[in-house]
């Protein structure tokens, strides 16, 4: 910290450079923050495309065999998808809004003019933008709960079926090894055998004994047996089929786990229809107890009505009672309303003395306002004048230094002009004696030839030469005519 004092006051300012360090230090922590958030977002993102890449391999598989089963889910998954769209616009909208207020607020406070109504309006426009954005996080707020709720619902059925499908592998495991002992007969719960039909005990009892539901093969095995089953329709001529699908397994197994499966069959209808007394014998039984609720009803509707006639005149009673309370009571309220409204008008009038007040106040700090405006306002004209002042001494000025300058140039320059004439006056003179050499020189060397056009038919000197070195005229045959010379390479070809 820097502290300033000045005659009896004092005050200090903070140091520059632990401002800078702690901004500096703010702003490696934010871009710190923002790392770790892109990170964590790239992160998830992966992870969602490895899960979608996933879902889709399997969900939208045409040779599954659940395809059937998964079809629902790829038209929940379609639906939550438009879902997700329908809300990202939503949102987005919800954000152009604010962003839209943020933005005109902006605009607003850039400039800003001290007057109640621009106040009054900065104010409401705040209040918009803030009511907006509160809205939106409250909003969003309940959305995210909603979803946590549902995320922990869904957790909490999942972790069930977790257990249910653990329960499941190890009920599997036990029956089978049931299944493996030499007796493979196991007992069947005594409280199950109290409160179920005997069809149905029998029919666990027989799952219990031979392997579940599937007779003690696993569910590719049984599925394929079904399958080659059905398409035969039950007849022998399936077993050489079977026998193709189901490698591992003989003919005696094939034939012994279709008398399992017909009698598992017989069983299970023999179940249903025992289910299905039980239920007809189940609603006969409420249809008795509802009747017998009737009657009881009725025979409480006249108790009730004996009761009622008896509630009816203690109620007169009592509500004459309230009633003289409740006059009591009004007259209480007449005059306590009297009171509150005698207390309203003086606040009243109290208010309307602060506003007068206050209407003063912004008066009197108006023409504080409008007196420092004519004054800034003479003050800047004053400073105008002093202005232009000082320009046009220093225009005055510079005229009469560009007038010096000017003078000082022109006399360079009929300095240089005549400087110029006296050197071409000596240039022309240097030239004219040198014509005069010249044409001296020219009457000392001139030549003067007289005309003979006869020495045009004349041979000349070199020709005259030539001829000279002729031998004979005479025309002889032409017995050899030379050739150039053959190169080596090429003689003999």
């Amino acid at each position: 910290m820097i502290t300033i004092i000045k005659s009896d006051c004092c005050f200090s300012i903070p140091d520059s450079s632990q401002h800078f360090q702690f901004q500096n230090w703010t702003i490696k922590a934010d871009q710190a923050k923002r790392a770790e958030f892109i990170r964590t977002a790239e992160k998830l993102k992966n992870q969602l495309v490895n899960i979608e890449k996933d879902k889709n391999g399997n969900l939208y598989s045409k040779k599954s065999d659940f395809r059937v089963e998964y079809s629902t889910l790829e038209e929940l998954e379609h639906k939550m998808t438009n879902n997700r769209k329908a809300e990202k616009a939503k949102i987005q909208q919800q954000l152009a809004k604010i962003h839209n207020n943020v933005k005109r607020l902006q605009r607003q406070l850039k400039d800003v003019k001290p007057t109640p109504e621009f106040i009054e309006k900065l104010r409401e426009m705040m209040e918009e933008a803030e009511n907006a954005i509160n809205g939106f996080k409250e909003e969003q707020r309940l959305i995210y709960e909603e979803l946590m709720k549902e995320e922990k619902t869904a957790t909490n059925e999942l972790s069930a079926l977790q257990k249910k499908i653990d329960t499941w592998a190890l009920g599997s495991s036990a029956i089978e090894r049931v299944f493996r002992l030499p007796s493979g007969k196991v007992p069947v719960d005594k409280t199950l055998q109290n409160h179920l039909p005997e069809e149905v005990v029998e029919f666990e009892r027989f799952l219990q004994q031979t392997g579940g539901r599937q007779g003690g093969w696993d569910d590719y095995d049984h599925q394929h047996f079904l399958k080659v089953w059905t398409k035969h329709k039950g007849k022998p001529s399936y077993i050489e089929e079977a026998l193709e699908y189901l490698s591992g397994r003989k003919k005696e197994d094939i034939q012994q786990h279709e008398t399992w499966y017909q009698e598992f069959l017989i069983l299970e209808e023999r179940k249903k229809e025992s289910i299905e007394k039980w239920k007809m014998k189940k609603q006969q039984e409420k249809q008795e107890i509802l009747k017998q609720k009737q009657k009881s009803e009725k025979m409480l509707k006249t108790e009730n009505l004996q009761q009622e006639a008896a509630q009816k005149q203690k109620a007169e009673k009592e509500r004459k009672k309230q009633q003289a309370a409740v006059e009591a009571w009004k007259r209480h309220k007449e005059i306590e309303f009297a009171m509150k409204q005698a207390s309203r008008l003086k606040e009243e009038e109290e208010r309307e003395k602060k506003q007068q007040k206050e209407r003063q106040r912004q008066f009197q700090l108006k023409l504080l306002l409008e007196k420092y405006t004519r004054q800034k306002e003479e003050q800047e004209a004053l400073q105008r004048l002093e202005k232009g002042k000082r320009e046009e001494a220093e225009r005055e000025e510079r005229k009469r230094i560009a007038a010096e300058e000017i003078s000082k140039f022109q006399e360079r320059d009929l300095h240089k002009l005549e400087v110029k004439i006296l050197e071409k006056q000596a240039k022309e003179e240097e030239k004219i004696e040198k014509e005069k050499r010249l044409a001296k020189l020219r009457e000392k060397v001139e030549v003067h030839v007289t005309r003979d056009p006869s020495r045009l038919y004349k041979p000349t000197k070199g020709w005259e030469e030539r001829t000279k070195e002729i031998g004979p005229t005479d025309v002889q045959p032409l017995l050899h005519i030379p050739h150039r010379a053959i190169p080596t390479w090429r003689q003999g070809l």
